[in-house]
């Protein structure tokens, strides 16, 4: 049956294609059309739907059918307010369409009045054969309001209607993760699972929200019991080994990543995290090799980078570590985390400019933490560059005015260039903030510790 049909639309749509190229006008019934212009809008190819729609009504001027097709290639076409004027004549005319209902309130919605579609849409549930679909698009434009109490409500209408819905079992379980009510979803899948124990989505759901809050051992059960249901589903397996992480059994976490390599393609993801499980069991080789395997399988993402370089970090091979980075650098030079690895990596390596260099680029991309800006006002110290210094630390001050740090850094920094008056301003200050903090401004500024600018503006 379903093969029969395909064909008359393929010949319809031949014969459509053949009109077009001969410029020969033909007839075609109303069903037809419709079948020739749903297959446009399926390809979006909106020249040839426009171009069937006109020749259509020309043929059959009165077609209900026709017109809301006109509509709907409206609003697929962002022209808002044609689709409007139509709609609303097909209101009045034939007020128990359900599909009119539904483009009515497809058109609130690219306006943003969502709550005027759902009142819309409640309104043509009235007339509809299918209340899922009516359900479901209610509750999407409840999500756009972000009102995920009524969403989840609705959602849960359309799986009531068919327990294999799992489109719809997702969207319940987002919307009670954005309201932070793991336990409630927990609840509610387990009442799914009474109803259906080989829901493998069920499943997988109910080991995410006992993943979150910390139940490690009853997260496990559940992707095993979701495996169970499908030894296919890789996102399962994902999600057991990254529990298996968290209780630190790394050696079976491996085997369940290296279960997903052989189920479907490998991922940049699961070579990231074996190599991570490797550096952590002490296997550094392979840790190493599958951390390189990461960013040879996905030089986007910036965890394989970070992890490689961080690894050389910690063992002090700056020269590794400079070469991965600046490669990341080129894939993204403003990445937060590759700018701070280049900045920690040549200021080990004494390479102050290079150094200096990265920090100035996070700072001036907006990043203002404060342990990096301390480091760079470090660097700044050793590269003497003293008028550089006092800038940025006159800056920092004016975002952190009670961060006794960059007073204290400030004042010796006017030391350092024989501006006493400054010095004593920002050492009182400084002072003021955090007393204790004056041992961190011995140990930058040795020479503080015998400066009788210090003892006066201090007292001692």
């Amino acid at each position: 049956m379903h093969s029969q049909y395909q064909r008359n639309q393929n010949c319809s749509i031949g014969k459509f294609e053949s009109m077009l190229k001969t410029k020969e006008l033909k007839f075609f019934d109303l069903c037809e059309f419709e079948e020739i212009v749903n297959h446009y809008i399926d390809i979006s190819d909106f020249t040839k739907t426009k171009k069937a729609i006109d020749l259509g009504l020309n043929q059959h001027p009165n077609s209900c059918e026709l017109l809301i097709l006109k509509a709907e290639h409206y609003i697929l076409t962002n022209h808002y307010e044609s689709a409007a004027l139509i709609i609303d004549d097909l209101m009045v005319v034939h007020p128990e369409n359900e599909i009119i209902y539904q483009h009515k309130a497809a058109i609130l919605s690219k306006k943003n009045l969502h709550e005027d579609a759902i009142e819309i849409l409640k309104k043509g549930m009235r007339f509809c054969h299918n209340y899922s679909e009516f359900n479901s698009l209610i509750a999407l434009e409840y999500l756009y309001i972000e009102e995920y109490f009524m969403a989840k409500e609705y959602f849960i209408k359309c799986l009531n209607k068919d327990d294999r819905d799992n489109h719809s079992l997702y969207n319940i379980i987002y919307c009670f993760e954005s309201m932070n009510d793991n336990l409630g979803a927990i609840s509610f899948l387990n009442e799914c699972l009474n109803k259906n124990p080989y829901n493998e989505v069920a499943w997988h759901q109910i080991g995410r929200q006992y993943f979150e809050i910390r139940m490690y051992e009853q997260a496990l059960v559940s992707f095993d019991y979701a495996i169970i249901c499908d030894e296919k589903f890789v996102g399962a397996y994902f999600e057991l080994a990254k529990t298996l992480e968290k209780l630190g059994r790394y050696n079976e976490a491996i085997s369940f990543y290296e279960i997903t390599l052989s189920i479907d393609d490998p991922t940049s993801f699961a070579f990231h995290r074996i190599g991570e499980c490797h550096l952590l069991l002490g296997n550094d080789l392979l840790g190493l090799k599958y951390l390189k395997k990461t960013i040879h399988e996905d030089p986007l993402l910036e965890k394989g980078w970070i992890s490689l370089c961080n690894y050389y970090l910690i063992k002090k091979n700056y020269r590794e570590a400079i070469h991965y980075i600046n490669k990341a650098l080129k894939i993204d030079d403003s990445n937060y985390f590759f700018l701070k690895i280049y900045s920690k990596a040549h200021k080990e390596m004494g390479l102050l400019e290079e150094s200096c260099m990265g920090y100035s680029k996070l700072y001036y991309n907006n990043n203002y933490d404060i342990k990096i800006c301390l480091e760079w006002v470090e660097v700044l110290l050793k590269l003497k560059d003293f008028s550089k210094g006092i800038e940025v630390l006159s800056e920092l001050i004016s975002k952190y005015p009670n961060n006794s740090k960059f007073q204290y850094f400030l004042a010796g920094f006017y030391m350092m260039i024989s501006n006493n008056d400054e010095a004593s301003f920002f050492l009182k200050n400084a002072y003021s903030i955090s007393p204790s903090e004056i041992e961190v401004f011995y140990e930058v500024f040795p020479s503080s510790i015998t400066n009788s600018l210090v003892k006066k503006t201090l007292q001692f």
